[in-house]
């Protein structure tokens, strides 16, 4: 007990030492409650830049994977359907929800008129087949998995799309208001191809028009847009400032006049400033790690045996998890203003709620201990873990490497820029690394594409029939209480198997200058700039 007292100790000092003027445990002005949106009247013209934490990866619906990339999407893609601040699925670029026949197996719906994408060619019932069917085919895409259902799309009048399944698809409806249901031009894409991303096309209230890599991605307001009437905003900026106090100068300095994903830290010391306001809604994702047990030849290949202490035996990742504090990385780093998490579902879930923090499993480093004995592995165990270059991640490596010590475990930390993260390990380049999730309100767009074996984002190698099994079953199933029922089950499973370790779950926290008005920030976490401007 001593020793496991004098571990946490050292944690809290490293900590304390390493996060500058700033001390983590320093009072300032409490965050008031849930704040989405601001109604203000808006004035037309000017340029809002939004500092992201990390540089978006590819800016093609497709193959996109980021949540920085869904912000910027946000701004120029509309999807099929949308969420709104109640956290319910509308309308966007269809005109209704759909409607469903043939035992779940025929889908239909019909598409907005008058609508034109950004290159001034029309949408119409075509060009969401087309989009559609190249997020399912394209090789690659972070989107096979939520679309592998489809067994067909057609445009049977020309704004009436049907669409034919494989068998019932509950989460169907949810994952159109994702990447799944942004349309893309035809044109653009016969044009461009693979380039797509460096020319992307949608209908949106701004339009593309550059990005430098590393520094900014521009759009413009686009007059093809069917509502740009109500749009307020010249353009929108969206540059990449990884440190957050960085990100707090640049706002404090007017140099951006929104942050996103603003850490703790930094949202107490924005609100002793009467210059900004903060918006803060609750997250329906998760933050952990995850560990390479599998993913030898890259995403969407066939599991195979990888030679590492962490890969080779359950009772290692289990000490390694068993060695960790959640409470104590909230308390620490994030002020206690996050949530522990040990699960893929956010509690505020409705359809299946997760796990909550108090249910999660405490740290015990002698059990920790004697499972790496019994595993008959040598001390300390090395383990290199990636995470992103963000002094937030930092810390929390930090708190990792310094608890995991204590337990018999040796951590490497790695700084790595995130698109490049994305990449290596995609490729299976890695032991463990930071991986996380913005999150979705059906349960299966926080599960399926993570862990069904060859899942179109499973970068861990893992799997298990059983769980394919359970995903395909909460798919199908209509009654939310059976639903509930099975992704219990599947959440048990998957955290018995210690391959991602959940570990806690943001709040989405977003700081602007107090001019600006008309933002929307949901439980999404996606800034919405359509109907943003400043304040008459």
């Amino acid at each position: 007990m001593r020793r496991t007292a004098v571990a946490l100790a050292a944690v809290v000092l490293v900590m304390s030492t390493t996060a500058g003027c700033g001390s983590l445990q320093s009072s300032a002005t409490e965050v008031g409650g849930e704040r989405m949106t601001d109604d203000r009247p808006v004035r037309d013209g000017g340029t809002l830049t939004v500092a992201l934490n990390a540089d978006p990866d590819k800016l093609d619906p497709t193959l996109a994977q980021t949540l920085v990339g869904r912000t910027v999407f946000a701004g120029m893609c509309e999807k099929l359907y949308d969420v709104d601040a109640q956290g319910k699925i509308v309308p966007q670029l269809a005109t209704a929800l759909p409607k469903v026949s043939d035992g779940g197996r025929t889908v239909t719906f019909d598409v907005r008129r008058g609508a034109w994408f950004s290159d001034g060619t029309k949408l119409d019932a075509a060009a969401v087949v087309t989009s559609l069917m190249r997020h399912r085919d394209l090789a690659g895409s972070a989107r096979a998995t939520e679309l592998a259902p489809l067994k067909g799309a057609e445009a049977t009048g020309p704004y009436r799309v049907r669409l034919t399944l494989k068998q019932a698809y509950v989460p169907l409806t949810a994952v159109l208001a994702d990447r799944a249901g942004m349309v893309m031009s035809p044109t653009a894409l016969k044009k461009y191809g693979k380039d797509f991303t460096n020319h992307p096309s949608c209908v949106g209230p701004f339009k593309f028009v550059e990005r430098v890599g590393g520094d900014r991605i521009v759009l413009a307001k686009d007059p093809h847009y069917y509502d740009a009437d109500s749009v307020h905003l010249d353009k929108v900026i969206y540059k990449p400032i990884p440190d957050g106090s960085v990100r707090l100068a640049n706002l404090r300095s007017g140099d951006v006049q929104a942050g996103d994903q603003m850490a703790p830290v930094d949202v107490k010391s924005a609100l002793t400033d009467d210059k900004l306001q903060l918006f803060n809604s609750p997250s329906l994702g998760y933050q952990g790690i995850g560990i390479n047990v599998g993913n030898v030849k890259g995403l969407g290949e066939k599991p195979g045996r990888v030679d590492t202490p962490m890969a080779r035996d359950i009772r290692v990742r289990e000490a390694f998890e068993l060695s960790i504090d959640r409470d104590l990385i909230n308390r620490v780093v994030f002020q206690g203003m996050y949530e522990p998490a040990c699960g893929p579902m956010s509690p505020e879930s409705a359809l299946a709620p997760g796990v909550k923090a108090s249910q999660c499993p405490k740290r015990d480093v002698a059990a920790a201990k004697r499972l790496l004995r019994q595993a008959g592995v040598k001390t300390p165990v090395p383990l290199e873990l990636k995470i992103p270059t963000t002094p937030e991640w930092s810390r929390i490596g930090q708190v990792v490497q310094a608890m995991a010590k204590n337990a018999g475990f040796a951590v490497t930390l790695r700084p790595t820029e995130y698109a490049t993260m994305l990449e290596e390990t995609d490729d299976g380049h890695y032991e463990a690394f930071q991986s996380g999730w913005s999150g979705r309100l059906d349960p299966d767009g926080n599960i399926a594409s993570f862990l069904q074996t060859q899942g179109a984002m499973n970068a861990y190698g893992y799997s298990d029939k059983k769980v394919d099994a359970l995903i395909e079953r909460g798919r199908t199933e209509p009654d939310p209480r059976e639903r509930a029922k099975i992704y219990e089950e599947l959440t048990r499973r998957v955290n018995d198997a210690h391959a991602l370790l959940y570990l806690y779950r943001q709040k989405n926290y977003v700081v602007t200058g107090k001019d600006v008005a008309g933002l929307h920030v949901y439980g999404d976490g996606l800034i919405r700039v359509k109907d943003a401007g400043y304040a008459k």
